[in-house]
């Protein structure tokens, strides 16, 4: 063999530079007996795909939960008939959420619970015998949420305490905007709650009351909440205005030093929590999204952060993470972990 033929060889070994590689194994992660939420979170880093970005994510917002952010939630889906009621208010309660915006079915739901009403554990057909199955329920008078029923009576409760507890002294303002509307919400079902002696918590409304904190609901009209407000607007003083939250939104969003944004779920929520910052000086330091819908139909619901920093709604420098899987399993991890995180 002559040397250039040797020289050949050698050089087959060689690696080209690698500019985006680096060096960093893959361990595996540790699911023991007796570990905390925050060590399992820990091990997910040391794990791949959502794993590490759940990791990411709960670094994130345990630096979000610091004394020096502002944080904007954004709540969709449905959070509160799924269980995640508590999870909400206790962030409220806490001081973890400076705004929250949800949507009217959440605060209808929101509501039902606090003053007396129940979800219920139900269970999803199989396909054949879906139609079926849902006919029966319709007419044994319960409403589906996927596995979650609800007795149609409770939505008969929510209709009454609308309209003696919370309509009543806002059509005496007249013209009142939705963030009002939702203070009002809570002051009343705090005060039926603990006049009845419910036997569950007040909830995420009667919390954001008692805690100074705005709940904003610009979709309002599509929910129970709306219907019945629309309602009682044929027949008294009383209507909305949309517009008038966003003065103060959009001033919390002018005063604060550093902010963050925690997005559980798509739509209207998540997009009122991000535009905020077209119309601030500075864009959110912080994100974390959880969501289920994919960023290739191009919605808004499933576009990734990275997406939003190209719109100016994250800093360039901004820390974000998104995590692609259901709410309801990732927000009580990303919780609970970055709590335990911050108490340490």
């Amino acid at each position: 063999m002559s040397d250039d033929e040797s020289g050949d060889a050698d050089g087959a070994h060689e690696q080209p530079p690698r500019e985006a590689f680096h060096h960093d194994p893959i361990g595996h992660a540790e699911a023991r007996a007796g570990m905390t939420v925050g060590e399992l979170a820990e091990e997910y880093g040391e794990a791949g795909v959502g794993a590490a970005d759940l990791h990411e994510a709960v670094d994130i917002y345990a630096e979000m939960l610091g004394d020096d952010v502002t944080v904007m939630m954004g709540l969709a889906g449905a959070m509160v008939p799924s269980g995640m009621r508590r999870i909400v208010a206790d962030l409220i309660r806490d001081g973890h959420v400076d705004a929250l915006v949800t949507t009217g079915a959440n605060l209808t739901h929101d509501t039902i619970e606090g003053i007396g009403g129940k979800h219920h554990h139900g269970h999803v057909p199989d396909e054949e015998h879906e139609r079926e199955h849902d006919e029966q329920l319709r007419e044994e008078g319960v409403d589906r949420i996927y596995n979650v029923y609800l007795p149609q009576e409770h939505f008969a409760l929510f209709e009454s305490h609308l309209r003696e507890e919370v309509f009543p002294p806002l059509a005496e303002e007249g013209t009142v905007g939705i963030q009002r509307l939702t203070e009002k919400l809570g002051e009343a079902n705090a005060a039926v709650n603990e006049r009845e002696g419910i036997d569950e918590d007040p909830g995420i409304a009667a919390a954001a009351y008692e805690s100074d904190v705005p709940i904003y609901c610009p979709a309002v009209q599509d929910s129970v909440l709306g219907l019945q407000a629309w309602m009682y607007n044929q027949t008294s003083d009383f209507t909305l205005d949309a517009l008038s939250d966003m003065d103060t939104l959009t001033d919390q969003a002018f005063d604060a030093d550093r902010t963050g944004a925690l997005v559980v779920g798509g739509g209207v929520p998540k997009n009122y929590v991000l535009q905020t910052m077209l119309v601030a000086p500075e864009a959110y330091d912080l994100a974390v999204q959880l969501t289920m819908d994919p960023p290739q139909t191009g919605g808004l619901s499933g576009a990734t952060l990275e997406e939003a920093r190209s719109w100016g709604k994250l800093e360039t420098a901004a820390r974000n993470a998104s995590v692609y899987a259901d709410a309801t399993i990732t927000l009580p991890l990303l919780v609970a972990a970055a709590r335990e995180r911050i108490a340490d």
